[in-house]
């Protein structure tokens, strides 16, 4: 399967942009979508769910215009939107059926199906229960099983992971990775370090644009002798925040050691340094300051 997408616009109310020329191509595997809060992700996964008609440009999938054609797209989606409604009253068995009739599934191969999936994500012993009854995270879960009934080729799942404890997130990320062979599935998390363990593919988004769009290899790249690590005390933390890109920092009985990436044109601060090895959020945080800095 491939989606081109080219010169996408989503314009809402007081021509503000939700997306700005976008550009993009994608291909079986995982797209790990990354940006700050109103950058264009949710925007962008709407259109592509056909929920959502852009203002502009085209989206072509496998040389089919999915705009015109909303059903070739829907009839190979498996959608899961950061905020989904479920119905509290159903056990998860009803609800799962009710899904799967609703796309037109049903007979002995689909129970079979809905029981393998909530066996896969640990849901099994509460299958009887309410939803209504079920935790945050528990409700994802069966949020991520609607969305695999009927075998989906084209994924897009927004925030998937947000409520999963980190048991459950390992074992999701294992679950899109047997998936993804076949497959576009497209994740947008903020928990970026879902995105480096499974992403084979990476597009950060920055006020309705790609910035970057390259394999997570040659985004770490970028910031190879780019990071270091040092300590502060509390009187140059601030100062110090204001003038470099920190990505992490941890508070001490002391002062801080601070993580921080050095971005293009910048020199090493006088206090002591060392260097660190690269991550994904250092290169992601590097590419978001200096659009900014444009």
């Amino acid at each position: 399967m491939e989606i081109s997408i080219k010169g996408l616009t989503k314009k809402y109310k007081g021509n503000k942009l939700g997306l700005n020329n976008f550009d993009l191509e994608l291909k079986n595997g995982i797209l790990g979508l990354i940006g700050p809060n109103g950058a264009g992700k949710s925007s962008l996964m709407r259109i592509l769910a056909t929920i959502s008609r852009p203002s502009g440009g085209y989206i072509n999938m496998n040389g089919t215009d999915i705009v015109k054609y909303p059903d070739i797209v829907r009839k190979v989606l498996g959608y899961l939107p950061q905020d989904f409604g479920v119905y509290p009253n159903l056990t998860a068995i009803e609800f799962l059926e009710y899904i799967a009739a609703i796309k037109g599934f049903t007979g002995k191969s689909i129970r079979i199906r809905i029981e393998a999936l909530l066996d896969e994500l640990n849901l099994m012993a509460v299958r009887n229960r309410p939803i209504g009854t079920y935790s945050g995270g528990m409700k994802q879960r069966i949020g991520i099983a609607q969305v695999l009934i009927g075998d989906p080729k084209l994924l897009i799942l927004d925030e998937p992971t947000v409520g999963l404890d980190v048991e459950e997130r390992v074992r999701f990320r294992n679950m899109l990775t047997d998936l993804s062979g076949e497959r576009i599935i497209i994740l947008s998390s903020h928990i970026v370090s879902d995105i480096e363990t499974i992403a084979n593919d990476i597009a950060i988004v920055y006020q309705g644009r790609v910035l970057e769009h390259c394999s997570p290899e040659a985004i770490l790249k970028t910031v190879e002798n780019q990071v270091y690590e040092t300590t502060l005390t509390n009187d140059e933390f601030d100062s110090f925040r204001a003038q470099y890109t920190v990505t992490n920092s941890i508070r001490r009985s002391d002062g801080w050691m601070v993580r921080f990436v050095l971005n293009q044109g910048e020199k090493l601060p006088e206090n002591p340094v060392q260097a660190a090895k690269g991550i994904l959020e250092d290169a992601y945080l590097r590419v978001i300051a200096s659009a900014k800095m444009q």
